[in-house]
């Protein structure tokens, strides 16, 4: 009932037809339900997966489901509904307890293929070659880019999200795509954010992140600051720590790293923003 609720008021603007065949006998409000449907209540993540337990389970709720070749193909053509239902969930169901205040910032890597010298050649329109040092892994892919909503005792909410090839730099990305939008906030992140003549006094955006090594100090400046430094980086490291555990839930509940099966911009899209949707399931109140 909500998924209709959404598509009839936003979702059919991004996915409608011009054809004969418009009204299809198995609507495009199926097909969203039936991806999420089986992705939050049954963890099937799989296409081929999802549309095997709804053929053998669900046929009493959808006695016109189609082929798995055609349910795929009907899939990928909702990519941009996907993204616009992941937006409009973000919107609606913010919890109370988000600090408007503070927010956190990190990123993600989404693997269409991993190693060192291995050559993605899926979705190359949107994917490149990156490297994730948090893993010590070469890939090939996307980046999902998050600033967060503080909340206290708990993971952050989704603020902002971006996504861009592998190859892009955390920092550029967020001060050309996040920061604009965060005036008169302070934004926690690790040491990759830090730029001082960026976030300086006079940028409505205060930015903090643990300590990072000033090139050519002297080292007797080094060792006279270094336990305020230490504290304040643990204090810093301690306050953005959530939102890597909210990667770990989101990536626990969704698989949304895993994207070795994607054989499409499409399909990598509706892989990405399906995923976020089915994980943002938990924070509607049906």
């Amino acid at each position: 009932m909500y998924i209709c609720d959404v598509y009839k008021s936003s979702l059919r603007f991004y996915c409608q037809r011009f054809s004969n065949n418009s009204n299809p006998e198995f609507t495009d409000e199926e097909v969203l339900t039936v991806y999420l449907f089986c992705g939050y209540c049954q963890k099937y993540f799989g296409i081929r997966e999802i549309h095997t337990f709804a053929k053998e389970y669900l046929s009493s709720w959808f006695p016109k489901l189609p082929s798995y070749q055609t349910f795929n193909t009907r899939l990928n053509m909702l990519s941009e509904a996907f993204k616009v239902l992941a937006e409009t969930m973000i919107q609606s169901f913010k919890p109370e307890d988000c600090d408007s205040l503070i927010s956190i910032v990190d990123s993600i890597p989404i693997v269409t293929c991993k190693g060192k010298n291995r050559e993605g050649k899926v979705a190359t329109e949107i994917t490149s070659k990156g490297y994730c040092s948090t893993k010590n892994m070469y890939y090939y892919g996307m980046k999902l880019h998050m600033v967060g909503q503080r909340r206290k005792g708990t993971i952050p909410f989704p603020e902002m999200i971006v996504l861009t090839p592998a190859s892009d730099n955390d920092l550029t990305v967020f001060k050309n795509e996040c920061a604009p939008y965060l005036s008169g906030k302070t934004v926690f992140g690790d040491k990759i954010y830090c730029d001082f003549s960026f976030f300086n006094e006079s940028n409505p955006v205060k930015v903090l992140t643990p300590h990072k090594e000033i090139k050519g100090e002297p080292e007797v400046l080094k060792q006279r600051n270094k336990a305020a430094r230490d504290l304040f980086s643990q204090a810093v490291s301690k306050l953005r720590q959530p939102i890597e555990s909210f990667f770990n839930w989101l990536n626990e509940k969704t698989e949304i790293q895993r994207a070795s099966k994607v054989r499409a911009t499409k399909g990598l899209l509706i892989h990405t923003f399906g995923k976020l949707a089915i994980a943002l399931l938990t924070f509607v109140n049906f």
